[in-house]
């Protein structure tokens, strides 16, 4: 356990601009299923415990992220997170409060970091009875990746409003920790604030694998992968969405305590042609690159 307060990632809010397509992409392809329909908002699990892992709500002609939801590890953390929060010169939208009209209920609260993005921070919300997992279907999700245009001031901002640590930090990301996942949320280096992409766990490599087959066969190509990172030791397969947010496929993601030791970016480059451990992925594809630029945070949330 690395944060007092904040347990793991719960869940990520989309505006798309086609709650339809949205639907059928994620339900038939990415295979989430329906957990609760709302008015212009979708809410779609996998096959773990969270009550949700998207919810997706019908927006403009781009895409955005409306909010990052964060599960706390008790009622009395959620007040620690909005004291340290306006510490850390972050902004709070919404004090501790009944979550009435989210489907898993709970108690929250809600904040912005000193770049605009959106957060939120549950306890108490429902959940599903632990089941084994099912074969090709994710299971929650794992981890989001931000950008930053400031990557310092965001790992401190995580660190001293929400009590992650520095997990491990490459030329390009810094990793950072809050429980027994090697990283919760990611933070990439780049001149932008863009949602970099969201991660699914899915049971095994054979689940990536397929997973990659089955977006291929519906039209959308493997995008980068498949690999095993460095940082996290993950597989990974990333796609994008019908609207372009970036999406992965990943498992095995290493478990650490609070023995891990942090390495910088010395430690995490690869020999000359390779982009991960295995050596057999090609470079991410520009396409990617492109559309981890795009996806920006909801003004209003």
């Amino acid at each position: 356990m690395s944060s007092p307060w904040i347990e793991g990632l719960r869940s990520v809010a989309l505006y798309v601009p086609d709650l339809a397509k949205a639907e059928s992409f994620y339900t038939q392809v990415w295979r989430l299923e329906v957990a609760h329909r709302g008015d212009g908002v979708l809410y779609l699990r996998g096959s773990g415990s969270d009550g949700y892992l998207l919810a997706l709500h019908q927006g403009g002609e781009l895409p955005q992220i409306r909010q990052v939801t964060l599960r706390a590890r008790s009622r009395a953390a959620l007040d620690e997170v909005v004291a340290n929060v306006q510490r850390a010169g972050g902004k709070l939208l919404a004090a501790p409060h009944e979550l009435t009209r989210d489907p898993a209920g709970g108690i929250g609260l809600k904040f912005q970091d000193p770049h605009g993005r959106t957060f939120q921070v549950v306890h108490g919300d429902a959940r599903r009875p632990p089941e084994a997992p099912l074969k090709d279907r994710p299971i929650r999700l794992t981890h989001v990746v931000l950008n930053s245009h400031a990557v310092d001031e965001t790992q401190k901002f995580l660190q001293d409003a929400l009590g992650f640590r520095l997990a491990d930090r490459t030329g390009i990301m810094a990793f950072m920790n809050c429980d027994r996942d090697h990283h919760t949320i990611a933070v990439g280096i780049t001149d932008n604030d863009a949602l970099n992409h969201i991660a699914f766990l899915m049971p095994d490599l054979d689940s990536v694998m397929r997973g990659g087959g089955r977006m291929k066969d519906a039209g959308f190509p493997i995008q980068w992968g498949p690999g095993r990172h460095g940082p996290g030791n993950n597989l990974f397969n990333y796609f994008l969405d019908p609207f372009g947010i970036v999406i992965e496929y990943t498992a095995d993601v290493e478990q650490i305590d609070e023995s891990y030791e942090t390495h910088g970016p010395d430690h995490w480059k690869w020999p000359p042609g390779r982009v991960d451990q295995w050596g057999i992925s090609l470079p991410p594809s520009a396409t990617l690159k492109e559309a981890q630029k795009r996806v920006l945070f909801a003004p209003n949330p």
